[in-house]
């Protein structure tokens, strides 16, 4: 029989909350501790506190470049203090990992101040599941299963589900596989969509805004290919398919989490690297520039890249996986069969030589940036789901 959130909390051990703020006071942590996604995080926060709520997004040190500003919120970097050796280094790793239990177990203290608190990412979940504070949780699944999953990693993950109070997915998809897949409960599992990041595209166009040194100036269209480089997101798909497009560049910029030497020496001609994380003024540079964003993965639920690629009013060509589909259904982005070379080289050629195409994808994008994938309209449904899991 379904339980109730109530009886959830009385099962776990949780203690309901000694009062029920109204919609817009609530005190909301946004949690964070590897600081895996700073632009969302951020984004979700300024649209809770434009909301009326009071809000601490509570994370690391970002080790990559600057992160978005705080607006009207608070930004309690808690975690992983001592960060030693370079970004996704395996001393970094090793020295988080040593300080994970103990910042844990702080953080949990912290909680208690908080009326309601939002997971983002946990990264040692056999952990994790046992840290937990003790207050109102919801969970955001950007990945519903770990990609490339350490021992334990998938069971506990699924035993995360089960502790918390509510789950957000960005998708339909991501709510079947939740629910038909995994057996979670259907109904804690909330579908919210991933907002528009649109804080690059706010940024003036004028300089310091400008293209990453490795690539040349190019009068030719542009395809690019944004974010860390990844088994599943299909690059090598994508390579296959380039060749024979002509008269384009393709720029893939990343930085790498797979070995790419081999893929770099056998690229066909018009491939241009940048193997590396870009700052924010060389990013929005990119989006500005690209003809076309190509998503060639092969498993997804939402992308934050899509995300990115809606705001700046690109045309998108991504595969059919994920809540990619939702996506091209509001006439946002055109799909192709993932893994398929063939499919993507002839949908790279067509779009590449029709640019009322483009303008109509582009033009969809817009509307859909506006419209369903809006900050502000995410924030209320968030805070509606606040209320009921503290209700």
């Amino acid at each position: 029989m379904r339980r109730t959130i109530g009886a959830r909390a009385a099962a776990t051990g949780r203690p309901r909350p000694a009062r029920t703020p109204t919609l817009g006071r609530l005190h909301v942590h946004v949690v964070d501790p590897p600081a895996y996604t700073p632009p969302y995080d951020h984004a979700l926060c300024a649209a809770l506190a434009r909301a009326g709520a009071r809000v601490e997004l509570v994370t690391s040190r970002f080790g990559y470049g600057a992160v978005p500003g705080a607006e009207g919120y608070a930004v309690r970097e808690r975690f992983y203090r001592f960060q030693p050796g370079p970004p996704g280094s395996r001393r970094r790793f090793g020295a988080r990992l040593a300080q994970h239990v103990p910042d844990m177990l702080g953080y949990r203290r912290a909680a208690a101040a908080a009326d309601v608190v939002h997971l983002q990412w946990l990264t040692v979940q056999p952990l994790d599941v046992r840290l937990l504070p003790r207050r109102p949780l919801v969970l955001t699944a950007h990945d519903v299963l770990p990609r490339e999953p350490r021992f334990g990693q998938r069971t506990a993950q699924q035993r995360l589900y089960e502790r918390v109070d509510a789950v957000v997915v960005h998708s339909e998809h991501g709510r079947r596989r939740l629910v038909d897949g995994l057996g979670v409960d259907a109904a804690k599992v909330h579908v919210i969509p991933h907002g528009v990041l649109d804080r690059l595209a706010r940024l003036p166009a004028a300089p310091p805004q400008r293209l990453p040194a490795e690539l040349a100036p190019t009068d030719a269209p542009v395809v690019l290919c944004f974010g860390v480089l990844r088994p599943y997101k299909g690059i090598d798909v994508l390579l296959r398919a380039w060749a024979g497009v002509d008269g384009a560049q393709l720029w893939i910029v990343g930085h790498p989490r797979m070995a790419i030497h081999a893929l770099r020496a056998d690229a066909p001609p018009g491939v241009r690297w940048v193997p590396r994380f870009v700052p924010d003024a060389e990013a929005a540079a990119l989006f500005r520039r690209a003809d076309l964003v190509v998503l060639p993965y092969r498993e997804i639920d939402q992308s934050g890249v899509l995300a990115t690629a809606l705001a700046f009013g690109k045309p998108v060509l991504a595969s059919a996986v994920g809540g990619f589909g939702e996506v091209a259904g509001l006439g946002a982005a055109a799909l192709v069969p993932p893994g398929d070379a063939g499919a993507l080289h002839a949908a790279l050629a067509r779009l590449l030589a029709d640019p009322a195409a483009r303008e109509r994808l582009a033009t969809g994008a817009r509307a859909a940036a506006a419209g369903p994938y809006a900050w502000d309209a995410i924030a209320r449904r968030t805070l509606g789901l606040y209320a009921a899991v503290t209700a």
